[in-house]
């Protein structure tokens, strides 16, 4: 009710690179359901390396059992998946290992999987990482991605947001 009387209070929230790597955008991504933004807008993350730590501090509200990708919702109720590879549900777990369960408390930074970059090149479609605000049409009133050629995990910004 006080929300109704005194409108929700917006916040900026920053999205740390989840793996060291080269940020693009979701156009590039080579699977319809993320380059037209079908579960929402964010960008994406060529891995360098098979560590994932989580790119903002929330809860963990899911972990696939795969551990190929987790779901974070922040206290400004901005949900971001991160989804490791294009097609590695198909892998059954292969290759992933998960650090946190659903429940967990996460700051940015923390290690949350670590997967086997070569294995999924071998038996995936893509390492190719997206970040995706999975609430963004209810959530987001302004989205700023940053682009870099050499993202390190958990420091460098690699978008701005600012909630509804």
């Amino acid at each position: 009710m006080l929300e109704k009387l005194f409108g929700k209070k917006s916040t900026e929230e920053t999205l740390l690179a989840p793996v060291n790597g080269k940020v693009v955008s979701l156009d590039e991504v080579d699977d319809p359901v993320f380059s037209q933004r079908m579960m929402g807008d964010g960008v994406a993350v060529e891995p360098a390396d098979g560590k994932v730590v989580s790119p903002i501090s929330g809860e963990i509200v899911q972990i696939f059992p795969t551990n190929h990708a987790v779901g974070i919702k922040t206290k400004s109720g901005i949900e971001v998946l991160v989804h490791i590879g294009l097609e590695t549900v198909s892998m059954e777990g292969e290759g992933f290992e998960g650090h946190v369960k659903q429940g967990d408390k996460v700051s940015a930074g923390d290690h949350l999987i670590t997967f086997d970059p070569e294995l999924v090149k071998e038996k995936a479609k893509s390492t190719i990482t997206p970040v995706i605000i999975t609430n963004f049409d209810d959530a987001v009133e302004t989205f700023d991605p940053s682009y870099s050629d050499e993202a390190q995990a958990g420091e460098t910004s690699i978008a701005t947001v600012k909630t509804k």
